[in-house]
């Protein structure tokens, strides 16, 4: 079922400014979708307006051509065929496994419905565990069993609220790829959100950035973190900094001066008169600077994170300015050391200085 939101705007009772503003995006038949954004930007709210649980004051929701809510009008949550899947996956802790996932199925005779919680149990894996309490499964198989109760009514669309947030680090991003298995499995239609941007990119094929109530950019994860199309985007996503820079012409090209050298015909570079004077902000990633110590531009270490295979260093330029660099740790330089540095960057992203 394709999801369609519109303008949508939801405002709290008393509130100067709306919780979400003028929020659109499109999510298609058994895609996944995620909203990614930090505290308090409007990404649970926007969630809830879709469940029916929040007013819409303008815009409004259509799931499969049908409106499910906008501005004076709301169809109550119930009729919606909408599953969720709440942050602390609220299992009846006196039910068992199967008990728990059959709950939403009264409307079934028992026979289908035992069929259809078998069916879902198989599809995540906790076919063994049926006969079990919710305090006797990790976190893990907790969140399946949430997620299984939420497909067994089999609803038009999936809404799930950090579903990751009360697991291990290590087991989150595991899990996500788990569970996108099992929601393209079932060709459900599914909206995700999520503070973490390695769950984003594990589970979305469509990933919204928000800010503040707006949604800066719908996009999947290769264009949020090469094309941002602002500079919140291209701030919260990835390792990066900005560096003043200048484009100019460079023969029948452009070329790009920064404080870590020039950078001569990249593929992709808006043109010189794209801001006044050539004059803009840079944005470098970490996988944009590479280690040369054979490299004219030298930079001082500041910070070191040690990431296993890689180190994470801060490096402070000449110029005061600092970088971040992803270097493989068998470089394994100490703070206070010199290191040889170039840039390689294929298409250049740029903002007006300042913006």
């Amino acid at each position: 079922m394709s999801l369609h939101v519109n303008q949508l705007c939801v405002r709290y009772p008393g509130c100067a400014h709306p919780a979400v503003q003028s929020v659109s995006f499109a999510l298609h038949t058994g895609d996944i979708g995620v909203l990614i954004g930090p505290s308090g930007c409007g990404k649970t709210t926007l969630l809830r307006a879709i469940a029916g649980l929040e007013p819409i004051e303008a815009g409004d929701v259509v799931l499969d051509a049908q409106r499910l809510g906008g501005a004076g009008a709301q169809l109550p949550a119930r009729q919606r065929r909408v599953g969720m899947v709440f942050q602390d996956y609220a299992l009846f802790p006196h039910l068992t496994v199967e008990k728990n996932v059959a709950f939403g199925l009264q409307s079934l005779a028992p026979t289908a419905a035992r069929a259809r919680v078998s069916e879902c149990l198989e599809r995540v894996g906790l076919a063994d565990l049926r006969q079990r309490f919710p305090h006797e499964l990790s976190g893990g198989q907790q969140q399946r069993v949430a997620l299984a109760r939420a497909l067994a009514p089999e609803p038009r669309l999936l809404l799930l609220d950090e579903p990751f947030s009360n697991l291990d680090v290590d087991l989150r991003e595991r899990l996500a790829y788990e569970v996108r298995d099992i929601l393209k499995a079932a060709g459900t239609t599914a909206l995700c959100v999520t503070h973490d941007q390695l769950e984003a990119f594990a589970i979305g094929d469509s990933i919204g950035v928000m800010h503040a109530g707006c949604l800066h950019q719908w996009d999947d994860a290769f264009a949020l973190y090469h094309r941002p199309v602002t500079r919140f985007v291209a701030e919260f996503i990835g390792h990066g900094v900005f560096l003043p820079a200048r484009l100019v012409p460079d023969g029948a090209g452009v070329a790009v001066a920064t404080p870590v050298g020039t950078l001569r015909d990249p593929q992709e570079c808006p043109l010189p008169d794209a801001y006044a004077g050539g004059v803009c902000d840079l944005l470098l990633r970490a996988d944009d600077i590479v280690h040369d110590d054979l490299a004219p531009t030298k930079a001082t270490i500041m910070r070191r994170a040690f990431r296993g295979a890689e180190f994470l260093y801060t490096l402070l330029l000449d110029s005061g300015h600092t970088v971040l660099a992803l270097v493989p740790s068998h470089h394994n330089h100490a703070i206070g050391d010199r290191i040889g540095i170039r840039v390689e960057v294929d298409h250049v992203v740029a903002f007006a200085k300042d913006a």
